[in-house]
């Protein structure tokens, strides 16, 4: 499913054109960014969890020419699927 599907069956689902749609969906996405920048974490109950995590420099190795370089530390974003999420996929 891509973009436009899902903005076809929030549509289809919530009784509403698919401008509106993908206005919410839009809102939905930049609402959770917005939030991950702020350093907090945005839970929907039975679907997951997304935050940000951190992860520290370390040393890594380039493949083609075997030389060590340094990899800078930075911030990453996680979701972590909740039960229902889960339960569904299994």
């Amino acid at each position: 499913m891509n973009r436009q599907d899902l903005i076809i069956k929030i549509a289809e689902e919530a009784g509403v054109t698919k401008k509106a749609a993908n206005l919410a969906l839009n809102a939905m996405i930049d609402g959770i960014t917005l939030a991950l920048e702020k350093g907090d974490k945005v839970s929907l109950v039975g679907f997951g969890t997304f935050k940000v995590n951190h992860r520290n420099a370390r040393t890594g190795v380039n493949p083609q020419t075997k030389e060590k370089i340094q990899i800078a530390a930075r911030n990453v974003p996680v979701f972590k699927a909740g039960k229902k999420l889960k339960d569904a996929v299994k």
